[in-house]
């Protein structure tokens, strides 16, 4: 059911009274989190807002009682009485105009200053400053022992004739990547399988747009704080940097049943990202690139069941990654290292031999209301309360392919130089090792 169309302004951020009932938690969750936050401005003009209500309500009612007057003076025949009244009401309506448009630029400070401030995490996220606070959680499987000097797999894709940079800049400009023979199969079989094996599990698959307009960005809360990262089509057009954006916004506006949550759901995208600010940074294969695909989770739950939700979130991308056979561990991203929408988050990393560690390869949030807010998503529960609440939505990845890929070719290589492919992808292969063409 679709919600009566209200001012996007009016749920595009942290709730207004949250944030003046509970100034000094704001300020220091803004604190923990390393993000900017003017608790003054913000308290300024919040007073000078409601000043301006209660101005607005006072001249309102002296309008509509002068304007009463003017009928009955005009049937006492008391004209030039009446004139007055009706000057009055026009001097009155003067003053409302001013205040209005007062009240309305402030709105408008306020709104700008909420866009841009990121979530509270919630109270099981710890406080840290960097992603060197961040604690682990707990491990599966054990990295592999070689006999032999392990490729990255930069390398190991170029000699095997599957992976190619130098021509995917040649074709774009770098950190883009050609993937050819087997390797464009292998992409096309790890994003099949992680689809399949998600749908198994209860997630309905959607097939999205690779672009999306402001608003729809605005939701999730890529815009206005992250534009610099984005690609942009033409004006209000853009590239989505994960399909959390088009997922997440399928039910904006609307409202919900109880009955139907959670709703699991999940997609195969590219996602396009200008990795602003990480120049230097995993430069070499398939780690950091400008496009990549990727299978997201998207999940809209009751408040209550939110956080048993992204704990199922997380094991469904653990399942992936066990399937695969590739070891792992799951760390909790602490106050300074976490994501802007995000109340609390997994991050599951995956051991590579060329890092001789571990690296990120999917990202589990729960955003409780933060952007049910900014995109109105509500859902209802008779039995249990009057009208409307704000659904929960999560988001993880499931996993990103790239990533997945460089982990599969650097942990199934063999001392030749080919690949093993892992047993539950040989269908999809049609052959069990990748060899050099």
């Amino acid at each position: 059911m679709l919600i009566n169309a209200k001012s996007l302004r009016s749920a595009i951020m942290l709730d207004l009274r949250f944030v003046r009932d509970h100034q000094e938690e704001v300020a220091q969750a803004m604190h923990n989190r390393n993000a900017e936050w003017d608790a003054q401005l913000f308290a300024d003009l919040d007073a000078t807002r409601r000043e301006s209500i209660s101005s607005e309500e006072a001249l309102q009612a002296s309008r509509n009682a002068r304007s009463k007057e003017i009928g009955a003076l005009i049937a006492a025949g008391k004209q030039e009485e009446a004139e007055q009244a009706k000057a009055d009401v026009r001097a009155i309506n003067d003053q409302l105009s001013e205040i209005s448009a007062k009240r309305e630029a402030i709105d408008t400070r306020l709104h700008e200053l909420l866009l841009k401030t990121p979530n509270m995490p919630c109270a099981e996220t710890p406080v840290g400053k960097d992603e060197n606070d961040n604690p682990e959680v707990r491990r599966w499987g054990t990295p592999r022992e070689f006999n032999f000097e392990p490729l990255a797999h930069w390398d190991l894709g170029a000699n095997l004739g599957i992976l190619d940079s130098e021509r995917g800049a040649k074709l774009a400009e770098s950190r883009f990547v050609l993937l050819g023979g087997l390797g464009a199969r292998l992409e096309r079989s790890i994003i099949n399988f992680m689809a399949d094996t998600h749908t198994t599990r209860g997630y309905k698959e959607w097939w999205c747009p690779a672009m999306a307009n402001a608003q729809t960005m605005t939701g999730t809360g890529q815009l206005p704080k992250f534009e610099e990262d984005m690609f942009k089509t033409r004006e209000g057009l853009y590239l989505i940097p994960t399909a959390e954006v088009q997922l997440t916004n399928i039910h904006a506006g609307e409202i919900l049943e109880a009955a139907d949550l959670p709703l699991r759901y999940c997609a195969f995208t590219p996602c396009f990202r200008e990795e602003a600010g990480s120049a230097g940074r995993d430069t070499r294969g398939l780690i950091r690139l400008h496009q990549f695909d990727k299978v997201e989770m998207v999940k809209y739950a009751k408040p209550e069941e939110s956080y048993n939700e992204l704990e199922l979130m997380t094991n469904d991308a653990e399942n992936i990654l066990q399937l695969f056979g590739l070891p792992y561990r799951v760390i909790t991203l602490c106050t300074g290292d976490i994501g802007f929408s995000a109340a609390k988050t997994y991050d599951v990393e995956v051991y590579l031999p060329s890092y001789n560690g571990y690296k990120e390869i999917s990202s589990c949030s729960n955003c409780e209301d933060f952007q049910a807010r900014r995109m109105n998503i509500r859902y209802r529960d008779p039995e249990q309360f009057k009208g409307t609440r704000l659904v929960h939505t999560l988001n993880g990845s499931g996993l990103a392919v790239g990533r997945t890929m460089a982990a599969i070719l650097e942990n199934y290589q063999m001392e030749d130089g080919s690949v093993r492919v892992p047993d539950v992808l040989v269908p999809y292969m049609g052959t069990d090792v990748i060899e050099p063409a």
